[in-house]
């Protein structure tokens, strides 16, 4: 098995030493991954949420970027554990692109926002490790897709109309470990906060140098061990809330179906009951008519002089019957 160089965890590298212009380097090499381009940051935007706070466990970052046809994007790389994720994610594309317009200003120079989001939980069914998006139009009748235009702007250059966000979600944790490119190798170094000797990404061997837990100085390792206790203790609540919840929704199902059980079991027995008394009640009235014709049959034959016993034979009744009705 080939050794590891451990390092810091990257949720963890956001927040500090990344937000440093000298480790750019190492998140243009994981953006260069995963969006298959020679990516150059150029600023980290000054934002509320790019300040740093050890206390702080939700955290995200963001960046003013170029790609090798010297277009500019902002790039919001964000690694959050909470509910209405979709709706957070959202919000935050959203901050971004208001916060970098000057009021009053152009529309046009409205930049193109990538969300990229570093997920250790599930947010939701697939097998795929890396999933992206972008905003779409279709016709309601051809089903057909809107081909947006490109706009000649204000220096008489042609310019993308597309300026819609894209969306990156990466899951950590459906990550397998199978090496087949670059962006695996990143992944793997988010997964496992470590590399492999044999890693060739770009910039990956900066990372290997740059996030080692050897370098780190007392204080700095102090406010990290503090933020894995955090991380474990926020897991843990997470991973309770979780059991917590299945135990009580096994009871009220149970207690729902019993009772649900119950109801269903008496009425069952009432219309069985009910049921088999109107069999019943129509077999007993049955035979009490039948009783009653044979007996007026009986009568008569008696007043014609017939013996019992041939009465008794005919009819079915009984010797002392037939004998009374004389």
């Amino acid at each position: 098995m080939n050794s590891e160089t451990k390092l810091i965890r990257f949720d963890w590298a956001i927040k500090t030493v990344l937000r440093d212009k000298a480790n750019f380097d190492i998140l243009e090499g994981f953006l260069s991954a995963l969006l298959k381009e020679d990516i150059s940051i150029l600023e980290l935007l000054d934002t509320e949420s790019n300040q740093a706070d050890f206390d702080q466990k939700f955290n995200r970052v963001n960046l003013l970027v170029k790609d090798s046809q010297q277009r500019q994007f902002i790039i919001e790389v964000q690694n959050q554990r909470m509910t209405a994720y979709l709706e957070r994610v959202l919000f935050g594309v959203s901050k971004t692109i208001v916060e970098h317009l000057e009021l009053g200003g152009d529309y046009r120079d409205v930049k193109k926002v990538i969300s990229i989001s570093i997920l250790y939980f599930n947010l939701g069914l697939g097998k795929d490790y890396v999933y992206h998006g972008q905003t779409e139009f279709e016709g309601i009748h051809t089903h057909q897709p809107l081909k947006l235009r490109r706009l000649m702007d204000g220096n008489g250059k042609w310019r993308e109309q597309n300026i819609f966000p894209e969306y990156y979600f990466i899951n950590v944790e459906s990550f397998e470990d199978v090496i087949a490119s670059d962006l695996d190798e990143w992944i793997y170094l988010l997964k496992h906060s470590a590399t492999r000797p044999e890693f060739k990404a770009k910039h990956i061997d900066k990372a290997q140098a740059k996030l080692t837990l050897l370098s780190m100085t007392p204080e700095e390792r102090r406010h990290y061990e503090q933020f894995l206790l955090n991380t474990a203790t926020d897991r843990d609540v997470i991973q309770t809330a979780r059991r917590e919840g299945v135990q009580e929704g096994v009871q009220k199902g149970l207690e729902e179906g019993l009772q649900k059980g119950l109801q269903e079991g008496v009425q069952k027995g009432l219309q069985e009951g009910l049921q088999k008394g109107l069999e019943e009640g129509l077999q007993k009235g049955l035979q009490e008519g039948e009783i009653v014709a044979q007996m007026a049959i009986a009568q008569k034959l008696r007043k014609t002089g017939m013996a019992v016993d041939v009465i008794t034979e005919m009819t079915g009744l009984a010797m002392d019957v037939v004998d009374s009705l004389g």
